[in-house]
């Protein structure tokens, strides 16, 4: 038997393992641990909150999805200073205003890494000079453009979408009435489909990413809306497909809403930091189980 800090028993070593927070709310504190391997490397998924569908209105095009960074797997981790909180944004999803563009969905922070907002979608059936309101916002994704007559100026093209973080959304179809289609939000892993004379466009497939032990995709951008049956598919990873009806991105996915007038999903961060959890069975040091439990790192 042994002496170890105040309780008499057998000294037991810890079993460390990974400690995986998910943040799912509007914000939080991450507080990093004091145990695990030096410096105190973390890996993270930051998505940001989706842009919503332009309108709602008419031909609208779908929201871009929100910004997608991450380190896992095999990416450049994230160093932290061991016993230090940060704090935690998740972005939430843009919404829809009538006579507009989709509102952009907010940004998601963690530390040092931010992932901006998807794009709103273009709104359609806006008269010179008006005729601004048809083009996609930028974002982590871009949105789709709205469908855009032959005098549009300028024409509906789809928002850029941030690089490293996102892909543009689509452009809108040029067309006379009454065959026509917006173009779809961009995605984290593809562009957003350009609306044709015969259908809305879709939106972009988003990334699959399995930090958190099973493959989740994040980041599909919002299908783009169309005055006929073939409305745009929501892009995998939470974008919404097109109308009819306002159909809102995933919530915790970061997708974009349909054309017209869907909201976008809201984002997500999820922080993995290797080594750092610690299962104790038995009896060891009350100062180590202090430090733990302090830490919030004692299970």
């Amino acid at each position: 038997m042994a002496g170890n800090g105040g309780i008499i028993g057998p000294v037991q070593d810890p079993v460390i393992s990974d400690l995986l927070k998910t943040f799912t709310c509007a914000s939080g504190v991450f507080t990093m641990p004091h145990s695990g391997p030096a410096p105190g490397d973390v890996d993270y998924l930051v998505v940001a909150g989706g842009g919503a569908g332009g309108g709602p209105m008419n031909v609208d095009g779908g929201g871009g999805a929100g910004g997608y960074r991450t380190s896992f797997p095999g990416g450049t981790k994230l160093s932290l200073t061991k016993g230090t909180a940060y704090p935690v944004t998740v972005g939430g999803g843009g919404t829809s205003t009538p006579s507009q563009r989709g509102a952009p969905g907010g940004d998601s922070i963690f530390s040092t890494i931010t992932s901006a907002g998807g794009g709103g979608g273009g709104l359609s059936d806006q008269p010179i000079p008006a005729g601004c309101l048809a083009q996609g916002l930028p974002g982590g994704s871009g949105g789709g453009g709205a469908y855009g007559n032959a005098s549009q100026v300028p024409p509906a093209t789809g928002g850029t979408g941030t690089p490293g973080q996102g892909s543009n959304g689509g452009e809108g179809a040029d067309g006379a009435p009454p065959a026509f289609g917006a173009g779809g939000g961009g995605g984290a892993a593809a562009v957003g489909a350009d609306g044709t004379s015969s259908s809305g466009g879709d939106g972009g497939s988003g990334s699959a990413n399995s930090i958190t032990g099973c493959s989740v995709t994040y980041a599909g951008g919002g299908g783009g809306n169309a005055a006929n049956p073939c409305k745009g598919s929501g892009g995998s990873g939470g974008g919404a497909a097109g109308g009819p009806g306002a159909n809102a991105g995933t919530i915790n996915t970061g997708g974009g809403g349909g054309g017209p007038g869907g909201s976008g999903g809201s984002g997500i961060v999820v922080i993995k930091a290797p080594n750092a959890k610690v299962t104790a069975p038995g009896v060891w040091p009350i100062s180590e189980a202090y430090t733990f439990r302090k830490a919030g790192t004692w299970n």
